[in-house]
């Protein structure tokens, strides 16, 4: 969509903010999981698997960055507020990024299921 911006997960720290079609992505994992192994159709999957990855680099690359933010903060005397700051958003990266990759080893046995269903 021309002018669209995405919404943010949670408030970032940097520059560089990932955006919320997390929630459409877990959405599509969810149902994809919840269909039967006849009904799934492996290239969906696959690719719903490809955006999944994706994003978790793009939830490691912040991780990252707010663990650096986090280390020049606590070695700033005096940055007590945003050390506490800092951390908040690196929790909620965490368990973002520990959510997801729960849900998309799921997706990638049931990928696993119906490969090895279609190769009989």
């Amino acid at each position: 969509m021309p002018g669209h911006r995405p919404r943010l997960i949670i408030e970032r720290a940097t520059e560089a903010p990932v955006p919320d079609d997390r929630s459409h992505l877990i959405d599509d994992i969810r149902a994809l999981l919840a269909l039967s192994p006849g009904d799934a159709a492996l290239d969906r999957l696959e690719e719903t698997l490809t955006a999944g990855y994706a994003h978790a680099l793009a939830l490691e690359a912040e991780q990252w960055r707010l663990e650096r933010r986090l280390g020049e903060a606590a070695r700033a005397a005096g940055e007590v507020d945003e050390l506490a700051r800092v951390a908040q958003l690196l929790a909620g990266v965490e368990g973002d990024l520990g959510h997801l990759r729960g849900l998309l080893g799921s997706l990638r046995d049931r990928a696993r299921e119906l490969r090895t269903a279609s190769a009989v």
